[in-house]
């Protein structure tokens, strides 16, 4: 059995109370009572499907206050701790006691002036059914502020104790009966037992107090002697241990008194049935130890069908001290008597409590150096009388050593947790206290660097002592507490709960002392006699290589396990070392023990065998084939804060033990090794044979040092506190791995900060594994299973410590989503040199952590290396198996490029996407579907990343046709909204040419006009490869959309450009091909917005009737030209008929112009298309006719209208010089006159 401490007093929120009474007389510090602790465990806390399984109550006193916290190993409970004080009353010995009934649970306390009871629910009465699925759940004290104590139903002042303090009870005891009545039982100072009884809390009812005196039984036979003659109670009847046991109608009150008897009462006759003096047990000494009062004598009993009713009585004798059990046998007419089963010594001193159970006693002691020792022993089957050992978890180092290297502020978990503050806060606020307390102490401002550093370790060290006395005092152990149904022992301490676990056989005997060593003939580990003879013998000599290594020797090993160094040179090197300082030749000692191991190679392999980590076992996390009910309770079994720190604990224990253990079995074997070496392979054969054969161990060894200490440092860990943005951030790049089996972190927080990555580990995914492997074959419904804590916490273990050599790969996995990036690192640095298993799945998490922390290029590194490995790994191969895009690989080292590069992708790595791609382009020679995905994917960020060049090349490389149509036109897009249009004009697009052109045209003809350029580019696109007629073709076709859609005074002046390139364009071309085809006006221009396949009233389209095509040659064009000219020149002179202009045809556009006054623009218009002269000059005869009227009176619309009218200055034509003459205002008169006549 080994001991872990665990400090659980610590909790979320703690209720104070304070109950004050009236009529309670004021404590003038006369009494004073021991401090008590004492534990209740419910009855079906050894049931799976109970709401009360593995839940527990302790508490403890000190003066006038006691304190409750209810404990679960499976639920975190809220609202769990009460500290009740009642002032001026001190809690007596034995003055708690906590029973259930089916809706309650009871709580007494006796106090040396009140008794008191409270009445709680029942947990199973405070949720609605048994099938309890929260992850947190209300204790019982959470509504006990609701309670009025001081009722009379609930407090009760004693009026006996209200004198001096003489008066005051030296212990108690507390039960409630069969009625449901509060009893409480007083040992006065006079040798009476005063019982009161409080009324069933449900019933009316009187208080009533009955005093048990030895009268009681001396009245028949004396009742009328005098008082003088009688005698009546003296100072040595005083009880200083009582115990209760309720049997049938009758209730017995024992009390272990002064005088060294023990008196049985009968509550139903009050009166005494059984007197015995416990000295006639004693062997020896009677006499001395009769002269003097008992005063720490101790009364337990222990009752089951099967045996009865026990007692175990322990006698304080200096020197001497002993157990008694005695079962009481019950004979005709209430007479009873005491059977004697067993006598056990003691050597201890000081004991502090101790328990009775069906086979055992358990005891806790204090030694002289004030440190707790923990035994048990079988009081039936011991025929030696030996105790059994209980290794307490050893004691924190009362010095530090701090390397020159190092930092003198080295932060290191303890056990205690703390709820009031974050773990990063409690540290600034510690730092802050000491360098304080430095700074106030320093008198000089200035120091060197080596002066303030001995400062700091000085005031660090003080601090460091006072953490050692703090946690010195709270180790002082109080009661020692045995679950009847689960078999969980506890020693119940001022600060915090210590749990006994079960130890494995090969701790057990490496920590067991030499005397037990000796005297043992078999081991578990062996079957036969002469093998066990072997592994003691081995054992032994383990122990004396641990004894003689130096501390410095033991550091050099341990920095070489930490420094990734072999343990096998660094074993020679110490063993050498071991041998060079052998002053008291105990290295020669160990050499002939070593001679009496008559088969050592098959003692090493079985110790070996022992230690080894692997299994095969299935950690499958599915509860397949149980019910509904048994699945919510087996999610839950273990579940809580406590017990994920309690096997967090014990894991680190254990691994500490078992790194101790094969560092010395590596230096024994480095011992055979020189020994072999040294001796002639003549002379002693068969140790030359276990030289050979030892070769084959040390590796072996080795390996499993290494493991243990990746065990121990991980079970050391503190995990990190991720911001819950940062954690859903991640929790989304993860979600693209699609991990189906991997669980994800749940709110659900140790709330006792802080907590280790094997905690964590525990919680999350382990736990359920665990539980689902050991459930997996049992009837767990059935068979009403119950849960005995040695066996299943022994299971758990042993389970759990597998993941270093589990093919799995949970652990890791679990860092990974959890976002515990740092400690990851570590585990995979630790795991590198020497494990074999998951050597894939370790570069992979560790390439993970490199993106976590930015270092991409040694990420991209990882995942290359961990692509070796794919086919061969369960996480690597799980990676893969989910992938949605499996149809489109033909190798499992495909799928996980696919996977890794989506992951990228989703962090955001373009560079690093095109490079892992460019190498998994390289697997998938054979698979053209693959290389088509990769060169996409490569395109994709090469576009995103402004790669124009590298995009355009991995576009021409892509092998699917239409894959390469999506890239190219999306290069298109992309590229015309960067502006990047010279690239795109410049790209040769072999066999691509009419695909570029028909992305741009439909491009073209989708956006809008006015903001997007993709005629224009086009026309770019054609100019540049010369086919100029294809570029005017363009040109014209923008013209033609303007007119249309855009009819605006820029609409006009860019279409008039479009007419004017699309003229030049087919200049440059050969006269006989200098033509085009005009472009269509069909229902896409005519009615936009409308669907291709239905007209405006829903049915099918009919087909589309094929048109005439018209060739427009260059002189078309020209009169195009001119048209949009006079548009855009009329617009400019009106800018409201803008609009108008944009569809008139050439005979509206004249009559527009003549009206507007623009009748040289007319002329040339009507020149173009041959159109009649007569519009023009009728318009302008009147025009000057309506000048004229208005004579000299306004000539400013006459000097604009002429500005308009501007001819060339070079006239080349009748026309021309006519529309002159006619302009000239000398003449307007004699027109006038002529048109007027």
């Amino acid at each position: 059995i080994q001991s872990l401490s665990v400090y659980i007093t610590c909790v979320v929120y703690i209720k104070y109370v304070s109950l004050c009474l009236a009529g309670v007389a004021v404590h003038s510090g006369g009494v004073k009572y021991a401090d008590s602790a004492g534990g209740f465990s419910y009855e079906d806390s050894g049931k799976l499907l109970s709401v009360t399984s593995n839940r527990f109550i302790h508490w403890s006193t000190s003066g006038d206050t006691v304190q409750f916290v209810e404990q679960s190993l499976d639920t975190n409970l809220l609202n769990n701790a009460v500290r009740l004080r009642i002032p001026n009353c001190l809690l007596l010995p034995g003055g708690v006691c906590i029973q259930e009934t089916f809706n309650n649970v009871i709580i007494l306390i006796v106090t040396s002036q009140s008794v008191h009871r409270l009445v709680l629910p029942h947990p199973s009465h405070m949720y609605r059914s048994d099938l309890v699925t929260e992850l947190q759940m209300q204790s019982i004290f959470t509504d006990i502020g609701k309670l009025n104590l001081n009722e009379p139903a609930h407090s009760y002042v004693l009026p006996f104790a209200q004198g001096t303090q003489t008066s005051a009870p030296s212990t108690s005891a507390a039960w409630i009966s069969h009625q449901g009545e509060a009893l409480f039982a007083l040992a006065s100072p006079s040798g009476a037992i005063t019982v009161v009884t409080l009324p069933a809390h449900d019933q009316d009812g009187t208080v009533s107090i009955l005093e048990l005196k030895q009268s009681s039984m001396m009245q028949r036979l004396a009742g009328w002697m005098p008082t003088a003659i009688r005698g009546d109670q003296s100072i040595s009847d005083l009880a200083i241990s009582l115990a209760v046991h309720q049997l049938e109608d009758d209730t017995f009150i024992f009390a272990l008194c002064q005088d060294h008897k023990l008196r049985m009462w009968s509550l139903k006759h009050q009166m005494c049935l059984l007197v015995t003096d416990m000295l006639d047990y004693m062997p020896a000494g009677r006499g001395e130890v009769k002269a003097s009062p008992a005063q720490a004598h101790k009364l337990r009993l222990f009752f089951s069908s099967s045996i009865g009713l026990c007692l175990a009585i322990y006698l304080a004798v200096p020197k001497r001290s002993q157990f008694c059990v005695l079962q009481l046998v019950a004979s005709e007419n209430n007479r009873y008597s005491l059977d004697h089963i067993s006598t056990l010594f003691s050597t201890q001193e000081t004991l502090v409590d101790f328990v009775l159970t069906a086979t055992d006693i358990w005891a806790v002691w204090l030694d002289n150096d004030n440190q707790t020792v923990a035994k048990y022993i079988s009081f039936e089957h011991n025929t030696t009388g030996t105790w059994n050992q209980v290794f307490v978890q050893p004691s924190p180092e009362e010095e530090v050593h701090v390397g020159e290297d190092q930092d003198p502020r080295i932060y290191k978990r303890g056990t205690e947790r703390y709820s009031d503050l974050s773990w990063e806060e409690l540290k600034k606020e510690v730092t802050v206290t000491v360098e304080n307390e430095l700074q106030g102490s320093v008198t000089e401002y200035e120091f060197c660097q080596e002066d303030y550093r001995l400062l700091q370790v000085e005031f660090w060290s003080k601090f460091y002592a006072c953490c050692l006395q703090y946690q010195d005092v709270l180790s002082t152990p109080l009661a020692l507490h045995i679950s009847p149904a689960t078999a969980m022992v506890c020693i119940l301490k001022k600060g915090f709960v210590s749990f006994l676990l079960p130890c494995f056989a090969i701790d057990h005997l490496y920590l067991s002392s030499d005397d037990y060593l000796i005297s043992e003939e078999e081991t578990p580990i062996a079957e036969d006699s002469e093998m066990s003879h072997d592994i003691l013998q081995l054992v032994q000599c383990l122990r004396m290589v641990n004894e003689s290594l130096p501390e410095d020797m033991a550091y050099d090993m341990e920095k070489a396990l930490e420094d990734l160094l072999s343990p096998e040179k660094v074993s020679e090197k110490v063993l050498e070392g071991l041998l060079a300082s052998d002053n008291g030749n105990v290295i020669q000692d160990i050499a002939n023990k070593l001679q009496d191991i008559n088969n050592p190679i098959v003692a090493i392999n079985m110790l070996l065998r022992e230690l080894d980590l692997e299994t095969d076992a299935e950690t499958d996390s599915r509860h397949s084939g149980q019910p509904l009910r048994v699945r919510i309770s087996l999610s839950q079994l273990y579940g809580s804060s406590v017990a994920a720190s309690l096997i967090g604990q014990a894991v680190c224990q254990t691994a500490m033990t078992r790194t101790l253990l094969c560092r010395d079995l590596l230096i024994l074997q480095q011992l055979y090794l020189r020994i072999g070496n040294n001796v002639s392979r003549h002379t002693h054969i068969y140790l030359a044979h276990v030289s050979v054969r030892l070769q084959d161990f040390i590796p072996r060894c080795s390996n499993l040092l290494c493991t243990y200490h990746l065990l121990k440092q991980m079970s050391l860990t503190l995990s990190s506190s991720v911001p819950l943005d940062i954690l859903n951030a991640d929790l989304q790049h993860l979600s693209v791995l699609e991990l189906s089996d991997s669980t994800t972190p749940t709110s659900r927080r140790s709330v006792l900060n802080p907590q280790t990555v094997v905690e964590l580990f525990y919680q999350n995914v382990a736990r359920k594994a665990i539980m689902s492997q050991i459930f997996s074959q049992q009837d767990v419904e059935g068979n009403q299973t119950m849960l005995h804590w040695p066996q299943m916490i022994s299971s758990v273990l042993t389970l759990f410590c597998h993941w270093p050599s589990n093919p799995s790969f949970l652990f890791p996995e679990c860092l990974m989503v959890n976002c515990q990036y740092a400690q990851l690192q570590e585990c995979v640095r630790l795991v590198g040199p020497w494990c074999q298993v998951n050597v894939g799945s370790y570069r992979f998490v560790l390439g993970h952590c490199y993106l976590a922390s930015g270092e991409g290029q040694k990420a991209l590194q990882c995942f290359q290396e961990a692509a070796a490995e794919v086919d061969k790994e369960e996480f690597l191969m799980k990676l893969t198996g989910s992938d949605e895009e499996a149809a489109t690989a033909t190798t499992p080292r495909l799928l996980y490029y696919n996977k890794v590069l989506r992951l990228l992708e989703d962090i955001g790595l373009p560079e690093l996407v095109v490079n892992l791609a460019t190498l998994a382009i390289s697997e998938a020679v054979n698979d053209e579907r693959c290389q088509a995905a990769l060169w996409t994917r490569i395109f994709k960020h090469h576009l995103d990343l402004g790669h124009n060049s590298q995009a355009y090349e991995a576009l021409m490389q892509n092998p699917d046709s239409s894959r390469q149509l999506d890239c190219l036109r999306q290069l298109v897009v992309v590229l015309c909204e960067r502006a990047q249009l010279r690239d795109l004009v410049q790209f040769s697009f072999v066999n691509l040419h009419d695909e570029v052109v028909s992305i741009i045209e439909s491009r073209a003809r989708a956006v809008d006009l006015m903001t997007h350029n993709y005629y224009e580019l086009l026309y770019a696109f054609h100019i540049n490869r010369h086919n100029y007629r294809k570029a005017g073709t363009v040109m014209f076709e923008y013209g033609m959309r303007l007119g249309r859609e855009v009819r605006t005074l820029r609409g006009l002046q860019k279409q008039v450009n479009c007419y004017l390139a699309a003229l030049s364009c087919l200049r440059l071309v050969h006269p006989d091909y200098a033509w085009i085809v005009q472009p269509s006006s069909g229902a896409a221009y005519e009615r936009p917005g409308t669907s291709p396949k239905r007209n405006y009233d829903g049915e099918f389209a009919a087909d589309p009737v094929s048109q005439q095509i018209d060739i427009l040659e260059l002189k078309d064009l020209e009169k195009e030209y001119v048209l949009a000219r006079s548009r855009l020149t009329l617009a400019q002179q009106e800018p409201p008929s803008a609009a108008i202009a944009g569809g008139a045809n050439s005979q509206e556009m004249v009559a527009l112009l003549v009206q507007t006054g623009l009748f040289d623009t007319a002329l040339t218009l009507c020149q173009t298309f041959n159109l009649s002269l007569t519009p023009v000059f009728e318009g302008l005869t009147f025009k000057c006719i309506k000048l004229q009227c208005k004579g000299d009176r306004d000539q400013t619309e006459v000097w604009n209208w002429l500005a308009a009218n501007q001819l060339p200055t070079v006239i080349t034509t009748k026309e021309s010089r006519s529309v002159k003459i006619l302009l000239d205002l000398d003449h307007c008169n004699e027109l006038c006159t002529v048109f007027l006549n």
